[in-house]
Formats: structure tokens, C-alpha cells, sequence
């Protein structure tokens, strides 16, 4: 079985300028098809993520009952671990297949295959260190669609991608700590047997042997070093003979203690950061009305409100998004933008005494004008067949029927 595309992108911060006219750039250079891949499907990617997050919630858990400090942006995880499980299991359930494939996918260069959607929100949660705001996030899609446009469908999920792709830096994050939290797990027990010289049978943290003091400081990673130099200061002299070795060492690789300590706490500095972006911001996700957020910045509702007969804005939301729904449908029929398809329905309103009932766009989205909107859309096999269209067809058909019998016989 084929395995499935995992979408990464590394951004650096940019301001919310920065970062509008970078998505205008992106908007004009995304060449679009009608379907995403299968293979790009994000919710299997999504899960192992988790399993991770999980496996890493698991050793944090250990460690502090070793007593080994956690790393700051572990404690983010331990404190929110059900509020990811949540969001991954709603995810899951409510992003199928066949409703991803159904997005618009981005037809070449590196992301090709991927929904469209999916990679615009993955931009925007790289490029804002996973820190979303309602406002902002309004302003960014309003950027892009001075370029291309966004269905309805998109606007209304892009908080599902905008949190499966911070739970991929979750995930990314986790990793980290999982790697720092095992070096210093490696320092305690270094620590025990040289420092402590307790036996095998004494120690709580379990490894093999190391003969000089000296070995243990080969391949040495900054957290193993700041860790390192941190509990042997604890031992004052004791650990004095110890704390010299890892300097000479730690100089031997071109830089010094105190560098790596300081570099080691701007990195936890930035995870830490980073994992709480991303924590308060799916848990804000969860409360916006994109909804809300579809009415303002969707070319589709703007040209609906100018409806000659003023019959759509007096209508109530449940009646406005079974309109719009209608042009979602009619677009994923004839493969023409919503946006195409509204202005042709205005269009047709316009012409109209404002009297008639044919004045109002929401005859030709649901009412006996379909079939000049199609005709007008040039989307001809779709039109409806009136009474003597269906007679003949169903005599066509038992003729059909009838002969592939007596052929058979």
C-alpha cells in the first residue's frame, strides 16, 4: 500500500503584513485542480502524531515520579493531553476521505496533490508560530482571496487544518522533549554511579557501565550538557572533579559550557512558546463562527445580498446556507466556481421586473429558473426533462430493454 504524502512546511515568524502579502504571492501562484489525492489524506498522519504526543505525555509522567524536572513545554502537555485527544477524535470523525478529495488540490510543484485548503492553513500556522487569532485569520483569508477565490467548503473547514497541522508541531515539539527528558535521564544516572557510587542494585536510573568518568562525555547533546552541568553544581565539591571534565570536554567540541547552557534555554525558551500557541490556539479554533467569518470575507454572500428583490437579506441563516448550499452543488456538478455561478443567477435576477417573482436570485438557484441559470452556465445534460422529455426517454428505454432480450434469447 502506497504511503500517504505528510505535508511539511517550515516557516519563520513574519509579521501580519508579512504574512498577507506572502499568501497574496502563494494565491497567485497556486495552480489549481479540481480534486486533492488520496494519498495527501492528512487523518492517518494525524493519528500517529498523536500516538507520539501520547508516548511522550507517558514519559513525562515517569520522569516525574524519578524526580527528573520536566522540560517546560512538556508541562503544556501534561496539562492538556485530553484537550489534543479531543480535537484529533472530532477530526477524525468529521474529515472523511471522500470529503477531502472533494477540496480543490494544487495541481503541481511541491505541495501537488495536496487540498488547497490544507496547505494555505499549514502556511499560515507556520508562519505565525501556531498563534491564530479570529481577526487575523479573517484578514489573512481576505489576502488570499484577492488573487483566488475560496469555496464555501474551504472557508467552513479550514479550522480542521489549521489544527491538524499544529498538531503536527506538537508532535515535532514532543520529539524534542522526548530527546531532552532522555538526556537527562542518561545524566542522572551517570551521576549516580561516579558521582553517588551507588551499586547496581541501588540505582533508579538503569545503564550500562561506563569505566572513566570521561567516556560518558562523548556525543553529548545540549540538553545532556546543561543538565549535566546543573546537578554536578549540586554536589559541590563532590561533583567539582566531574563539572571539570564536561568543560574540557565540552571545549574540545569548539565552544564552552555556559555558550550551551545559554543556547539550551533559548530552545526551551521557543518550545515552550510554540506549544502554547498551539494549545490556546486550538482550543480557540473550537469557539469561532466561521460561519461568521464565511458571511464577511465569501464573494459568494456579498453578491447574494445584492438580490434585486431584497428577499435574501431578510431571510434567516438556516434559509441563506440551503441557497448556498444549492450553489455549492450546482458548482460540484458543472465544475464552474460558486462565484461564476452566483453573479450568472444576479445576473438573470436583474433583468427582471422587480415585481415578479423572478426578481429574486433564489429562483434560478432552487426554483423553475435552474434551467436558464444552466442554460446560461452552458451546462446543457443537466436540465431538467419535462413530461414529454420523460415519456419518450422511458419508451427509449423499453425498447432498448426489449431488444437486448431478444438478442439474448
Amino acid at each position: 500500500m502506497k504511503a500517504n504524502k505528510v505535508l511539511k512546511i517550515n516557516g519563520t515568524l513574519l509579521d501580519k503584513a508579512q504574512l498577507e502579502n506572502h499568501l497574496q504571492k502563494q494565491a497567485g501562484n497556486h495552480n489549481l485542480t479540481n480534486k486533492s489525492q488520496k494519498e495527501t489524506y492528512p487523518v492517518p498522519q494525524m493519528l500517529e502524531n498523536f500516538q507520539v504526543i501520547e508516548q511522550v505525555y507517558n514519559l513525562l509522567n515517569e520522569h516525574l515520579k524519578l524526580g527528573i524536572s520536566i522540560h517546560p513545554a512538556g508541562e503544556w502537555l501534561l496539562d492538556n493531553l485530553y484537550i489534543i485527544e479531543q480535537t484529533v477524535k472530532q477530526i477524525e470523525k468529521d474529515l472523511s476521505l471522500k470529503k477531502y478529495t472533494n477540496f480543490v488540490g494544487i495541481a503541481n510543484g511541491t505541495y501537488k496533490g495536496f487540498a488547497r485548503i490544507y496547505v494555505l492553513a499549514t502556511e499560515i500556522v507556520a508562519y505565525t508560530d501556531n498563534k491564530i487569532e479570529r481577526k487575523d485569520l479573517e484578514d489573512y483569508l481576505a489576502s488570499y482571496q484577492t488573487k483566488k477565490t475560496l469555496s464555501m467548503e474551504e472557508i467552513w473547514n479550514i479550522g480542521i487544518f489549521l489544527q491538524i497541522a499544529m498538531i503536527e508541531n506538537i508532535r515535532e515539539i514532543c520529539e524534542k522533549i522526548y530527546s531532552c527528558q532522555m538526556q537527562k535521564y542518561k545524566a542522572e544516572n551517570i551521576v549516580e554511579r561516579l558521582v553517588e557510587n551507588k551499586t547496581k542494585t541501588e540505582q533508579n536510573f538503569k545503564a550500562k557501565q561506563k569505566k572513566l568518568e570521561r567516556d560518558v562525555f562523548k556525543s553529548m547533546k545540549y540538553p545532556f550538557i546543561e543538565y549535566m552541568s546543573y546537578i554536578l553544581k549540586r554536589y559541590g565539591k563532590k561533583g567539582y572533579s566531574y563539572l571539570k571534565a564536561l568543560e574540557e570536554a565540552v571545549e574540545m567540541t569548539g565552544t564552552t559550557v555556559t555558550d550551551v547552557i545559554k543556547k539550551e534555554h533559548f530552545d526551551i525558551a521557543v518550545r515552550k512558546v510554540s506549544i502554547g500557541n498551539s494549545i490556546t490556539s486550538i482550543k480557540k479554533i473550537g469557539r469561532i463562527n466561521f460561519l461568521e467569518i464565511f458571511e464577511k470575507i465569501n464573494g459568494v454572500e456579498e453578491i447574494l445580498r445584492q438580490d434585486p428583490s431584497n428577499v435574501y437579506e431578510k431571510m434567516d441563516d438556516k434559509t441563506k446556507e440551503y441557497y448556498r448550499n444549492k450553489i455549492k452543488q450546482i458548482s460540484q456538478k458543472t465544475k464552474i466556481s460558486e462565484m461564476y455561478i452566483a453573479k450568472k443567477a444576479l445576473e438573470l435576477a436583474k433583468k427582471e421586473d422587480l415585481n415578479s417573482k423572478q426578481a429574486h436570485i433564489g429562483y434560478y438557484l432552487i426554483d423553475k429558473g435552474t434551467n436558464q441559470l444552466y442554460d446560461v452556465l452552458g451546462y446543457k445534460t443537466s436540465r431538467q426533462m419535462n413530461g414529454a422529455d420523460k415519456t419518450k426517454a422511458y419508451l427509449l428505454a423499453v425498447v432498448v430493454l426489449s431488444i437486448l432480450l431478444s438478442l439474448r434469447y
